[in-house]
């Protein structure tokens, strides 16, 4: 367990604080002193930091591991999809929209794993990281608009259009990409298999 992953499940504790600032009714919608959507936002903010920063630091001192593979992606959708499903039941973002975005979520981490097993790794497109990007910009934007700047709420609507259109331009082009690299993969194996076959046949000299 070193600092990234460390930070990593940092991340994934913070989910539940999100969850408890967004959906409890708090007396004056104040905790500690503050509005509660400024909290909520506040920690929502923290959590996405983090997902920089783990794998900043993993690089950066050399501690890329399989665990802090496998937690990071968990723990960005565990994050995105308590503070969307949080959206939903506050009336601050459409439940299809919602539904349509986790979902490409369940599916695109479905097909890396079919690909993991097929010995093909699918690095993340810069859709994907337009696609993160935006979902932090529009879940701060609905939370910022639901309280203290009202202002902000068509925005953070905008921005989930954005997220919706390039999950779904992402979601096609992981899948382009793992049928471009399977092909070549089935490819790999047939040219081994005819050179193994082709040696095979070549006459032992005794």
């Amino acid at each position: 367990m070193n600092l990234p992953n460390s930070i990593t499940l940092a991340r994934i504790f913070l989910v539940p604080l999100l969850v408890v600032a967004l959906l409890t009714e708090f007396e004056g919608r104040l905790i500690l002193g503050m509005p509660k959507e400024l909290v909520a936002a506040a920690i929502f903010a923290i959590a996405s930091a983090t997902d920089w920063l783990d794998g900043y630091l993993a690089r950066r001192r050399r501690q890329v591991t399989w665990l802090g593979q496998m937690l990071d992606p968990i723990a960005d959708k565990l994050l995105t999809s308590a503070a969307f499903i949080s959206l939903v039941q506050l009336d601050l973002a459409p439940a299809w929209m919602v539904a349509l975005i986790i979902g490409r979520e369940f599916a695109i981490t479905a097909l890396r794993s079919l690909a993991y097993t097929k010995g093909i790794t699918i690095p993340a497109s810069p859709l994907g990281k337009i696609k993160m990007a935006s979902q932090v910009t529009a879940i701060l934007l609905l939370i910022l608009g639901w309280g203290p700047l009202p202002w902000l709420a068509p925005i953070g609507y905008a921005a989930l259009w954005v997220v919706m259109l390039t999950a779904v331009a992402s979601a096609a082009d992981y899948y382009r990409r793992f049928q471009i690299l399977l092909s070549a993969r089935v490819t790999d194996v047939n040219v081994a298999r005819e050179r193994r076959d082709a040696v095979a046949k070549i006459p032992k000299i005794s």
